[in-house]
């Protein structure tokens, strides 16, 4: 730990005042690390010398409340303690921006690694690896499993017009970054408009689920024991179809295997289950229908297009900071020709 200095956006006077009361045996003087910052929510790891705890808030300046509501990333975590999604040990959330200057909530440190490269997963030899993608799947699926009524997320999020409101959603978006004419884009926002399935059992919808949302615990891997202790990142969650966290998943794995290290690329690493395999690992763990399953990755890859075209368009106006920029906007050609190729043949697998 780095000592008394407060770490921005965390007063730890007041933060201490704050956790003797909301937490029990916490003490007052605090130390507090920044693990995680930027324009995603930040995460401290904060310790009074003898305990330890992670502390999210939202990031500096101005946010949309919708984006980076602390309020629901808490209640989610919160509901699903007792199931079969890892997660971690929820202790206190506080509302009143007066006390740091942001809503923030207090959760237990777990142990592990968010994977994020192939050459960080490759050390671990393909068995390990293979055992660890077989984790990932069982925990989505697992997660599709819970019944939002009876972990109290009943209201989480309105399901009914879901996949409608997501088309819509990511077409304002690519529309907010124009700075090209994107053809297959059009073509790829036209069929998936008009052609909407039926959406699956409603339930609960991650919103950015892959691997380096996941943390393993490699303490004891030698055994082949790695450990999935805790998804992470869930300020994207709501209620809706579930088969747009796989397709996502899915399409993330494939834009690694188009831009390389550019993007999070673990999925690439030798022993990591391809693509069939995982579709077939969720299908045998769950009794939804993937008939419709390419509409879903045509969705996905329209999603990731305007996350990328935004990237790119900010690059452009020369508001992005480091390295590996100047090849995202070539990387949304062939993210959205994989979407047609998925949505036309109207099946998952890739030709």
């Amino acid at each position: 730990m780095s000592g008394r200095a407060n770490p921005p956006g965390l007063d730890l006077d007041a933060l201490g005042g704050w956790l003797t009361a909301a937490v029990p045996g916490a003490g007052s003087s605090l130390s507090a690390d920044l693990i995680a910052g930027g324009k995603s929510n930040l995460t401290f790891a904060v310790t009074d010398g003898t305990q330890e705890w992670i502390v999210r808030r939202p990031p500096l300046g101005h946010v949309l409340a919708t984006a980076h509501d602390m309020g629901r990333e808490y209640r989610v975590m919160s509901a699903l303690q007792d199931t079969g999604v890892p997660v971690p040990r929820t202790y206190a959330f506080c509302s009143d921006p007066e006390v740091i200057g942001a809503e923030f909530y207090v959760m237990e440190r777990c142990a592990g690694t968010p994977y994020r490269r192939a050459t960080e997963l490759a050390g671990l030899g393909a068995p390990r690896i293979r055992a660890i993608s077989e984790r990932l799947v069982d925990i989505l699926a697992a997660l599709h499993a819970v019944p939002p009524a009876e972990v109290g997320l009943s209201d989480f999020g309105r399901p009914e017009g879901f996949l409608g409101r997501q088309v819509a959603r990511w077409k304002k978006q690519l529309d907010a970054s124009h700075s090209r004419d994107l053809p297959a884009a059009d073509e790829l926002h036209r069929l998936l408009a008009a052609s909407v399935p039926a959406a699956s059992a409603t339930g609960i919808v991650h919103g950015d689920f892959r691997l380096d949302n996941v943390l393993i615990d490699s303490a004891d891997g030698a055994d082949g024991s790695d450990r999935a202790t805790a998804v992470l990142d869930w300020e994207m969650a709501t209620l809706g179809d579930p088969l747009t966290d796989l397709a996502l998943m899915l399409t993330y794995h494939r834009l690694a295997e188009t831009v390389g290290d550019a993007v999070a690329d673990a999925s690439t690493a030798p022993g990591f289950l391809a693509e069939d395999e995982i579709v077939a690992r969720y299908a045998a763990a769950s009794d939804r229908d993937l008939s419709d399953f390419g509409w879903y990755l045509g969705l996905a890859a329209f999603k990731l297009a305007a996350i990328l075209e935004g990237i790119h368009y900010r690059f452009l106006a020369g508001q992005t900071v480091g390295e590996g920029f100047d090849d995202i906007g070539a990387a949304i050609h062939p993210l959205l020709d994989a979407g047609l190729t998925a949505l036309n043949a109207h099946s998952w697998r890739k030709n």
